[in-house]
């Protein structure tokens, strides 16, 4: 996909992934928080049903980063 220049500043100020970042960040908080995850470890928050909305505490995990981009 090629993006001009104002296609891409637009796609990401969109509600919808301002939305879905700030549910990533707050996902990753919660772990760093609870002393799961730290900044640099190379550590990713991982979905275990593969649905990135379904965001329940159940559904999350830590992997690394690689074990995390295998998967898809």
């Amino acid at each position: 996909m090629v993006y001009k220049i104002g296609d891409y500043a637009k796609y990401h100020k969109s509600k919808r992934m301002k939305t879905e970042r700030a549910a990533r960040n707050k996902n990753r908080k919660t772990f760093k928080v609870g002393g799961k995850v730290r900044k640099g470890d190379g550590k990713h928050i991982d979905h275990k049903d593969g649905n990135p909305r379904n965001n329940s505490r159940r559904n999350l995990r830590i992997v690394s980063a690689s074990k995390n981009r295998r998967k898809q």
